[in-house]
């Protein structure tokens, strides 16, 4: 579906199982937020008590979030498709590009019946730009695509963002669907990720993968260093390469820039 979920005719039919922990529950738990339930705030304290910088996760993605928009709008990018969007928070994709380009267009994807229940949030373009929501999976990439299309100019470079997903494709098929992705999009365009890695702290985070998939939740797997930056193996790596949420160009407002932490960011450019 694209378009205004909550327009005449469209209603959504919103089913949401409150006795497994979600992923964009828990993040929303972490970040302050009430749309989450019991179990996600059970396995967020589980998670926590494995490693406690998970709740700094978060805050950092949203951070490199922003100053990454602001870097690629100075690039001259003006089209962003935002996959695995998650529960709208403050400074949205849409909300942080608009803010310095007003004619910039944003895709928003996810398949998280919450998400969709608060997909309006998504859908507050500026007069000069537009956004969108599709309701589809990572996995299928065409769809995406196809619906995509209705709102971005293909001719144009795209930001497209991953940011807290990949490692919910446990398998090498991840790798095909993000080149898939980048495939109809021109030279200029960017791929930024953000994911959890086992590279540093390998134990604790494997424990923390394993508390994770044991709770009955969406399956995840840890990347290595080099498992991450496969992902941009058709791309230009921009410094400062994979690095800590904080790390990746951090500026005057940036917090925890002086600490590492086990969740990495890299973004990139087709040449």
């Amino acid at each position: 579906m694209t378009g205004d979920p909550y327009a005449p005719g469209q209603e959504p039919e919103i089913q949401i199982d409150t006795s497994v922990a979600h992923p964009a529950r828990v993040w929303d738990y972490w970040l302050g937020g009430k749309d989450h339930y019991p179990a996600d705030q059970e396995v967020g304290d589980q998670l926590e008590a494995t490693i406690p910088e998970v709740v700094l996760w978060a805050r950092a993605d949203r951070e490199f979030l922003g100053r990454l928009v602001r870097h690629v709008i100075g690039e001259g990018v003006r089209q962003f498709l935002d996959i695995g969007t998650g529960i709208p928070t403050n400074d949205n994709t849409h909300q942080v590009a608009q803010r310095l380009a007003p004619e910039s267009r944003v895709v928003y994807v996810d398949n998280d019946p919450i998400v969709l229940a608060h997909a309006r949030a998504l859908l507050t373009s500026s007069p000069e730009g537009a956004t969108d929501y599709i309701d589809a999976n990572l996995h299928d990439p065409d769809t995406i695509l196809t619906e995509a299309a209705r709102t971005l100019d293909f001719s144009k470079p795209v930001l497209i963002t991953l940011m807290g997903i990949l490692e919910f494709s446990v398998t090498d098929e991840a790798y095909t669907v993000v080149d898939r992705l980048l495939e109809p999009f021109p030279a200029g365009s960017h791929l930024a990720i953000a994911c959890p890695s086992n590279e540093t702290n390998t134990e604790a985070m494997d424990e923390v993968a394993q508390k994770w998939n044991d709770s009955g939740a969406t399956p995840i797997v840890m990347r290595s260093a080099a498992g991450l930056t496969r992902f941009f193996k058709n791309l230009e790596l921009l410094e400062p390469g994979l690095v800590p949420l904080p790390k990746w160009r951090p500026d005057a407002g940036t917090l925890y820039a002086d600490r590492d932490m086990d969740f990495y960011c890299a973004v990139g450019r087709k040449p």
